[in-house]
């Protein structure tokens, strides 16, 4: 059927239906805008939602702890420290510090108050007088008496914090257990429960002084303060736990009872290789040694193991009580700053303390003197400048480089000499020419092969490195004072090591002091080993090096530390002090080693600035009292003599067991010896004897024979025999009823004299006792 046609009026009303007006497409698109705007909000808040509770989840879930919760932190107990036989040297016991509410204090008296007066009120009721009221003034005032006496506190703080608006008043730290107890139970008895008690830790140091500067210490906070307190904090302080209390909606803290405790993580404990027998030999020698010759800038020592590195011992004297470190050990010094002004007490008080503190054998340098020459020596040897059987060197007294005149210790000239003697003789002259010898190059090139110039790497704080003339601005005269060890400036650590690598086989080895590191479940998680840096020069060179410095000691005893029966290698220095302020002061020194042929222990003992007016010579300074450790240390680490059979005459008899014996028995066998004896006591039977069994005495010594039970006051007093020839100590001895055996020197010369002897003269000892006298026969070396 055909489609109407439609007239133009209908036309334009079905348009108007079917068309959107202009209001309508305007809407629209307003919809759409709003719509899309929409989407972008809420894409907006999902992502801000989404990183709020997954990305930033931690930090808001802190944020919202930290509003409803209140944290205290739980100190871990810091690890200990041991030597490397167990024996403790730093430990964290438990204490307590005591706390109180304050808040909660006020609650429980106001509490006392209401209690009060409901008695009161209920007794009045029935026409009677109150029982049990407690005067609350009264008990605060018993309250304040009591905590200010057992916290040593004042009266006054204690009322101060029962005024705190807080829930958690720290009243005293670091409260002993049984003080804290006593605490704890008082106000128990008092049914209050404001006070309480937390445990926490505080740091000991068994040893006091000793190792003081190795060990370091702790600040009020458990921190490590110097030494391996400072170097091994990270592994001794633990992790801290937590004390978690609620908060009320309002924010204030609840009482402190309401909480949740996150336990700490204890420290890990650290092991060392030092040992405290061999660091208390070291210690008591350098104490003997500064009194003695009044050294004025404090002497140090280091015992190690030249091959592995580890340190058996290292000392700094004067020391520090690690258990009150702040006070100034050193009497002489705390005298001179007591006697200053006012005004410049504090400023010398602070620089006297840093001293006390400070590790003398790593922190301070200074010339070596005539103990570098081993470097020396060691360097010409490895490049064939020296020839051993057919060298020699001559010294008139000084040599002249460059038109410069340096001296030798020996001012007229030791003359022609072999290379054992110029080192035996410590001759300058003779080291500067092997110095020129070796050339700018070598010698530098060799000093920092040995590690000199540079940190030795121990794991200790405060290191530092020795300082020297660089290659490039180094002149011949420089060379030639460099090579007797008078240019350049080491510490104590730097020289011991390099001697070591001299001796060692020629391994320059990084010294270390912790062995090994446990945690608190006992686990190992640090060893440490022998780091070996680099050869520095060969087996063949060590080996002619340790033989040559035996050769030392064996051929002039008196000056080195020569004990009879042990193979002993070492060498003494003595540098010259000369600045704008001091003239004339020395650092002398002396290193050793043994066994010889194959070295486990070596020793180096310095002492800066000796009175010269008594001596200053390393040999005469230093080397009685490194033959001292030495003879102590030998035996201790299972090293004994062995003589021969011309050693045995020599050094006398070795007094036979006589003891229990009959009294005509023991008086044939001492006869058969050549021995003298004295009978105390009517009996027929040996009680006692002295010397004991063992001892070495001199060929016709007297053995004192006790037949009657003695009171041990059988005692005598010690003559003072230094400077004395043998035949005059044997005669002075003898009235004394003292026995002696001689070491060093030519006891048949008529010029030995003693040097040294084994007890202080003033000391009381057993009438028969044995002194070790060591003789002095010739000219003194560096």
């Amino acid at each position: 059927m055909p489609r109407k046609k439609e007239s133009g009026q209908e036309l334009g009303e079905i348009n108007r239906k079917k068309a959107p007006t202009i209001g309508t497409m305007h809407m629209r698109r307003r919809s759409g805008v709003a719509m899309g705007l929409l989407l972008i909000f809420c894409a907006a808040v999902t992502g801000k939602l989404f990183k709020v509770s997954v990305i930033d989840n931690e930090k808001y879930e802190t944020l919202a702890n930290n509003y409803h919760f209140g944290t205290m932190t739980l100190d871990a107990i810091r690890g200990a420290i041991y030597d490397a036989n167990g024996t403790v040297l730093a430990w964290s016991a438990t204490v307590y510090n005591v706390y109180i509410d304050p808040q909660l204090y006020q609650e429980e008296m106001e509490s006392i108050e209401t209690s009060n007066q409901k008695k009161e009120e209920s007794a009045a009721e029935n026409g009677e007088t109150a029982d049990n009221i407690i005067n609350t003034n009264e008990l605060e005032n018993e309250i304040v008496a009591f905590l200010a006496e057992k916290l040593e506190i004042t009266e006054t703080e204690v009322r101060e914090s029962f005024e705190q608006d807080s829930r958690y008043y720290v009243l005293q730290t670091q409260v002993e257990k049984d003080v804290a107890d006593e605490v704890t139970d008082y106000f128990d008895s008092l049914n209050l429960t404001f006070i309480g008690t937390e445990s926490t830790t505080k740091r000991y140091y068994p040893q006091n002084e000793l190792v003081a500067a190795v060990i370091g210490f702790t600040n009020g906070d458990g921190d490590g303060q110097y030494g391996l307190e400072y170097q091994y904090d990270d592994y001794l302080s633990g992790v801290d736990g937590r004390v978690i209390s609620a908060q009320a909606a309002d924010g204030e803290e609840m009482p402190y009872r309401y909480s949740t405790t996150y336990d700490a993580e204890d420290g890990a404990s650290l092991y060392l290789t030092l040992d405290t027998t061999m660091q208390y030999y070291l210690e008591k020698a350098l104490e003997e040694l500064v009194t003695e010759y009044e050294v004025q800038d404090r002497a140090c020592g280091i015992i190690m193991n030249p091959k592995t590195g580890e340190i058996y011992a290292m000392a700094t004297y004067p020391s520090f009580d690690l258990n009150n470190p702040s006070e100034i050990y050193d009497t002489a010094t705390a005298q001179e700053l007591a006697a200053l002004p006012e005004d410049e007490y504090e400023d010398a008080y602070l620089e006297a303390r840093e001293k006390q503190w400070r590790n003398k054998a790593i922190s301070e340098i200074n010339p070596p003197g005539s103990t570098f020459k081993i470097v020396t020596t060691s360097s010409a040897l490895e490049e064939d400048l020296i020839d051993l059987e057919n060298d020699t060197f001559y010294c008139s007294g000084s040599l002249i480089v460059l038109d410069t005149t340096i001296g030798c210790s020996k001012t007229s000239g030791h003359g022609t000499q072999t290379f054992t003697e110029a080192l035996m003789n410590s001759c300058n002259p003779a080291f500067m020419e092997i110095g020129l010898r070796l050339g700018i190059d070598k010698f530098s090139y060799y000093f920092q092969s040995f590690g000199l110039g540079e940190k030795t790497g121990i794991d200790l704080p405060n290191e530092v490195a020795g300082s020297y003339i660089a290659e490039e601005d180094m002149t011949l005269v420089d060379l030639a004072s460099s090579a007797f060890g008078q240019s350049n400036e080491l510490t104590a650590l730097e020289l011991i090591t390099a001697y070591a690598a001299a001796i060692n086989g020629g391994e320059l080895v990084t010294p270390y002091v912790v062995d090994h590191i446990v945690n608190s479940n006992g686990n190992t998680i640090v060893q440490n080993s022998t780091t070996v840096k680099r050869q520095v020069i060969s087996e063949e060179t060590s080996q002619t090096v340790r033989e040559q410095l035996q050769a030392i000691v064996e051929n002039n005893p008196s000056h080195n530390a020569y004990i009879q029966g042990y193979s002993i290698g070492g060498k003494s220095g003595t540098a010259e002090i000369r600045t704008t302020t001091i003239e004339d002061d020395y650092v002398s020194s002396y290193c050793c080693f043994a066994p010889a042929d194959d070295p486990e222990v070596i020793m180096l003992i310095q002492a800066d600035y000796p009175n010269p007016e008594i001596g200053y010579y390393g040999s005469t300074v230093v080397v009685p009292y490194a033959r001292e450790v030495m003879e102590e240390i030998l035996p201790y680490m299972g090293y004994y003599p062995e003589y021969d059979k011309d050693d045995y005459n020599e050094i006398g008899v070795s007094v036979p067991l006589v003891q229990n014996a009959t009294l005509d028995t023991a008086e044939a066998t001492l006869t058969s010896l050549g021995l003298m004896y004295e009978v105390v006591g009517s009996g027929t039977t040996v009680l006692e004897q002295s010397p004991i069994t063992g001892t070495t005495i001199a060929q016709g010594g007297t053995v004192i024979l006790y037949t009657e039970e003695t009171t041990g006051d059988d005692l005598v007093e010690v003559p003072d025999l230094t400077g004395m020839t043998l035949s005059e100590a044997n005669e002075t001895l003898g009235y004394y009823g003292l026995n002696y055996v001689c070491v060093g020197g030519s006891a048949s010369s008529s010029t030995a004299t003693v040097l040294y002897q084994s007890e202080t003269a003033g000391t009381q000892v057993q009438r028969g006792t044995c002194i070790t006298l060591t003789m002095e026969d010739g000219e003194v070396n560096d």
